[in-house]
């Protein structure tokens, strides 16, 4: 039988910018109606070869075929032209519009005089759109109101509307739960069932053994490998992507016993997201919260770095009963945050490398209020080479950085304060395999000095594979605590259901919470 032809085939691209060459040779083949898992290291050349199939900057050599004809893509528009269309990881609705004007920004139907809108016709064509992707709300929903799950397919619907044969997903599922990935995942294989094709970017490697038919692997700006699924196992994507073993991706060295309690949280609330928080985290210790969306990791992380009021309880440091009502006060405690979202909260994304790693520090750095730029810079350098942060040098803009880079530049300025408490909060979000075993090395590197690390996370395995301990919740309190060497994820899952709660006798668990 004849191999069918290709809907799209990127031949020999090669793209280069200022002292890098971000693409060379690279082959893309997609095929109507498959699921094309396109994966790689932060910095292998994913994004830049989407960007050139967007038309957001033309390749400097190589061509594109779509449909078996060579095609000059200019533009966003002329790929839509075509019938490529793109969804961003962050989503390009507008939350104050309804879903149905989202739909169609710019494409409404003109009404029966000049200057006007039809809207019913709008909103009739937008509902037919929507239950193509089989969510059933109502087009005139404004967005900002749709769990997120359902605002990506709104993103789906507004393809689907300009006659995409071919979306391209980037890390569609970084920010969704599991059942709104399982929602996810439903919809693409109605696509693909349509005969729409999909490029499927993610980090999370189990989920492309659960929809992806092929898999096409991009390591430093080169195409290293494109097969079926059915023949591959994760850690041979693993070694194709990073070039190399990450046998220890989870491994938790041995360290010598924790040291004394150094963070003791005691009944603290929060109205509106915590009630009644109770728990200790020593020196040397990487203690992991699990939970699902919604459950208050986050906002009990912001109670104790005073970024959200707490409405009762005790913060102890060292033993010392602390008040901490802002971030500042926090700091000086000796207590860092990471957030989640590193580059709107944690990076300032315009500045270089040098004055992101040291802003912690800033004050101790001015003299008479001028900053020290010698001790600011010979700072910075000691932290790029500690961390090992890869940038052309400390004048290099942090958004140019790799995921990885950036996250490493975040947790950077916190060491330049030497904390005693370091709060991550998904700190390997949306970052590659390799980083990943960087971030967990440095993490365990830092509680071997005494650091005492509160690591909030929704990979399970993550969870279960760095923490020396593991406490969940449940709907703002506390479900349960584990021993990460005994428990399994379906314990830690059901503790975060509430189904399982602890002290039912269950041998993974600890009944009670230190």
């Amino acid at each position: 039988m004849a191999e069918p032809q290709p809907l799209l085939h990127m031949r020999h691209i090669t793209k280069t910018f200022p002292g890098v060459r971000a693409l060379n040779d690279v082959e893309l083949v997609v095929y109507p109606g498959e699921i094309l898992a396109l994966l790689g290291e932060n910095g292998a050349g994913k994004s830049t070869l989407m960007k050139a199939l967007n038309g957001v900057f033309p390749p400097d050599s190589g061509e594109i075929v779509w449909n078996g004809q060579p095609v000059a893509i200019h533009s966003p528009h002329d790929a839509q032209a075509l019938g490529i269309s793109m969804i961003h990881q962050e989503l390009a609705l507008i939350p104050y519009l309804d879903a149905g004007k989202n739909i169609y920004l710019g494409r409404e139907p003109r009404g029966p005089l000049p200057g006007l809108i039809d809207w019913g016709r709008l909103y009739v064509q937008a509902r037919e759109q929507l239950q193509r992707v089989r969510l059933e709300v109502d087009p005139r929903v404004p967005v900002r109101q749709l769990p997120l799950a359902q605002q990506q397919m709104v993103e789906v619907a507004k393809a689907l509307s300009l006659d995409a044969r071919l979306i391209v997903m980037d890390e569609p599922t970084s920010s969704l739960t599991e059942r709104e990935v399982e929602t996810l995942f439903e919809q693409m294989r109605l696509l693909r069932a349509q005969g729409v094709a999909i490029i499927f970017i993610t980090h999370r490697l189990d989920e492309i053994f659960q929809v992806a038919d092929r898999v096409t692997v991009l390591r430093d700006g080169e195409l290293v490998g494109s097969e079926p699924i059915a023949g591959l196992t994760e850690e041979r994507i693993i070694r194709l992507m990073v070039g190399r073993e990450v046998s220890a991706m989870f491994e938790r060295p041995e360290r010598a016993q924790t040291g004394a309690v150094v963070l003791e949280v005691e009944g603290v609330s929060s109205p509106g997201a915590i009630q009644d928080i109770s728990f200790k985290l020593h020196r040397g210790e990487v203690l992991g919260l699990a939970g699902l969306v919604g459950a208050g990791r986050t906002e009990l992380a912001e109670t104790i770095f005073g970024v959200r009021p707490a409405s009762g309880g005790t913060i102890r440091l060292d033993g010392q009963p602390v008040a901490i009502r802002r971030p500042a006060q926090a700091i000086q405690h000796g207590i860092g945050f990471v957030p989640e979202d590193r580059k709107a909260q944690g990076l300032f994304l315009r500045m270089n490398v040098g004055a992101n790693i040291v802003m912690a520090l800033l004050r101790q750095l001015c003299r008479w209020g001028v900053i020290q730029h010698a001790r600011a810079e010979k700072m910075g350098s000691e932290f790029v080479e500690r961390l090992d942060i890869r940038t052309p040098s400390l004048q290099q803009r942090v958004r140019n950085l790799s995921g990885g880079n950036q996250q490493k530049v975040v947790i950077a300025k916190w060491l330049t304060r030497e904390p005693k408490v370091l709060i991550l909060d998904e700190p390997t979000r949306g970052i590659d395999v390799g980083a990943k075993a960087e971030i967990h090395r440095l993490m365990h590197q830092l509680a071997g000095r005494g650091v005492g690390i509160l690591m909030i996370s929704s990979e399970l395995p993550e969870v279960l594979g760095v923490s020396d301990r593991v406490l969940v919740m449940h709907e703002g309190r506390l479900a349960g605590e584990f021993d990460p060497r005994r428990a399994t994820q379906d314990d830690i899952m059901s503790a975060a259901t509430g189904s399982n709660p602890a002290g039912n006798g269950s041998t993974s668990r600890e009944a009670t919470l230190q």
